[in-house]
C-alpha cells in the first residue's frame, strides 16, 4: 500500500498542478528610472518577495529598500541615506486586489491584461493606487509584468534644491516576476 501511495504521489508531482491558486517568488525584480536633462538614475532590486492568490484575487509585494543597486556607489548611498531614509523606513510594500482576477485561466497559455488596486507604502506613507500590467501563463508557469509612474512628493521624499535638476519628480517603475506554486 505504501508503494502505491508513493507512486501516486510521484505521478501527481510530475504534472503541473493547475488547481494551485497561490504563487510566490523571492527573486522578483523592481526597477525605477529617473530621467532628467542633467542625469539619468537607474535603480534595480532583484530580491522582491511577491505572492499572488488567484482564488482570492489578491497580490502582495515586499521589498527591502537597501536592496536597490545603482551604477554608482554614491547614488546608492544618497538614495538610502538622504532620500529613502532606509534605516528608518527599511521596506516598501504593496497589498492589493486584481480588479479582473476571474479572467485568468491557468490552464490556457496566454497573456492576460490585469489591473490591480491597493495600498502602496513607501517611505512610511501609504497611498491608494492602481496599476495595469499583465499575467503571463506559459507551459504551466506564471509570470507578471507592470510599468507605472510614481510621484516622489506623494511619499514625502524630499529632494534638496541643490540636486533637484538631477532627480525627476515622476519616476518610471517596472516590475517583473516569475512565480512558482506555493
Amino acid at each position: 500500500m505504501k508503494t502505491l501511495s508513493g507512486l501516486l504521489f510521484l505521478l501527481l508531482a510530475a504534472f503541473p498542478s493547475f488547481s494551485q491558486d497561490v504563487f510566490m517568488t523571492r527573486n522578483g525584480k523592481i526597477s525605477f528610472f529617473s530621467r532628467t536633462p542633467m542625469e539619468n538614475i537607474d535603480g534595480v532590486n532583484n530580491e522582491v518577495l511577491s505572492v499572488i492568490d488567484l482564488k482570492k484575487g489578491e497580490i502582495a509585494f515586499a521589498v527591502l529598500v537597501k536592496g536597490f543597486h545603482f551604477e554608482k556607489a554614491l547614488m546608492e548611498e544618497h538614495f538610502n541615506e538622504n532620500y529613502m531614509e532606509s534605516t528608518k523606513f527599511p521596506k516598501a510594500t504593496f497589498n492589493g486586489k486584481f480588479v479582473n482576477a476571474g479572467t485568468i485561466d491557468l490552464k490556457k497559455d496566454g497573456t492576460y491584461p490585469v489591473q490591480v488596486e491597493g495600498d502602496l507604502t513607501i517611505h512610511g506613507i501609504t497611498k491608494k493606487t492602481s496599476a495595469t500590467g499583465e499575467l503571463i501563463v506559459q507551459q504551466g508557469k506564471l509570470s507578471s509584468k507592470s510599468a507605472f509612474k510614481l510621484t516622489i512628493k506623494d511619499f514625502n521624499i524630499a529632494v534638496p534644491s541643490v540636486v533637484s535638476e538631477k532627480i525627476a519628480e515622476v519616476i518610471d517603475v517596472t516590475v517583473e516576476c516569475s512565480y512558482q506554486p506555493k
